[in-house]
């Protein structure tokens, strides 16, 4: 996984299905801004992306780069990545189904159903409804689009950071959440060593930081405020090799952290994000990364499939 191929995700966007993919914002603003003694905080609003996250860009490659027979497109999904495969499904006018697990959000399944994918409830967690829509794959032949496992899905994730290139320049660091690892690896693949990737986990979510410490990816168990959204059991094995060479920080976080990140965001900025999206944020406010005096810092605003009520302040965490 490179540069040529994130180049080739790129091209075939252009060739697809005309105003699917957005252009979404990166917004420059000083550290003093979020009371920060650096440079700039960048933010890339990929919140405001078709299906709401950058899944979006992945699934799209996935579907444009393969033949799709007549039983269409199936995956695995906390939410994220099933939208955008029924999205990109949609527009290209072929059958989508979803499996999802239990801690799917009402709000991910309805957005789902909109769509016109069917949606099968399996499991408690991904990796039961990962299980059960392997099955259905051999079944049905459907082309199985993966959330974060696939050469198609990591190159079309990184075309994101050819977009922040592009738009503003190289970053000095670029903070990324980590679930299954598909969006770091095309971030780390785009930036190899020219920008620092800082990969971010949930304490209660942790792949990346666990397959370190053991040498190899391994599977942990999964909970915690961004379960739905960041609630990989393994670390993916594209995004093991990649991070790998080209990923020095992983980073561990609290629940009230992300919690505390996501509802500034929304009181201070107006940016309704879901938890995964907040991590950046976090990282900076707990001081787990600190940039230098002079650093440019890019923020990855990840995923907006949220119940807005969840936003009150008075919500529980």
């Amino acid at each position: 996984m490179n540069r040529q191929d994130i180049e080739a995700a790129a091209c075939r966007f252009d060739e697809g299905p005309p105003h699917f993919l957005r252009r979404t914002p990166l917004w420059k603003l000083p550290g003093a801004a979020f009371g920060l003694p650096c440079g700039e905080v960048w933010l890339k609003l990929e919140q405001l992306q078709v299906g709401g996250s950058f899944k979006a860009r992945g699934m799209l490659n996935r579907l444009l780069a393969n033949p799709i027979p007549a039983s269409g497109v199936i995956v695995a999904s906390g939410g994220n990545a099933g939208i955008a495969t029924a999205a990109a499904a949609k527009a290209l006018g072929v059958k989508c189904e979803v499996f999802v697990p239990a801690v799917c959000s009402p709000a991910k399944q309805a957005r789902l159903r909109e769509l016109g994918a069917q949606v099968v409830v399996a499991g408690s967690v991904y990796a039961q409804a990962l299980e059960a829509c392997l099955q259905r794959q051999r079944e049905t032949g459907a082309l199985l689009t993966h959330a974060y496992d696939q050469p198609e899905v990591v190159a079309g994730a990184g075309t994101l950071a050819r977009e922040i290139e592009a738009q503003g320049g190289r970053p000095d660091s670029v903070l990324v959440s980590v679930g299954g690892g598909g969006l770091v690896a095309g971030i780390a693949a785009w930036f190899e060593r020219d920008a620092r990737v800082v990969a971010l986990e949930p304490e209660l979510a942790p792949t990346l930081h666990a397959a370190r410490q053991a040498g190899a990816p391994v599977d942990v168990d999964i909970s915690g405020i961004a379960a739905d959204s960041l609630g990989a059991k393994r670390i993916g094995a594209i995004a093991w090799d990649l991070t790998q060479r080209h990923v020095q920080d992983a980073l561990l976080l609290a629940d009230a952290a992300i919690r505390a990140a996501q509802l500034w965001l929304w009181k201070e900025m107006k940016l309704a994000v879901e938890p995964a999206a907040a991590l950046g944020l976090a990282a900076l406010q707990t001081g787990a990364y600190r940039p230098g005096e002079t650093e440019k810092v890019c923020l990855i605003l990840c995923g907006a499939n949220i119940d807005p009520a969840t936003l009150s302040l008075q919500h529980p965490s």
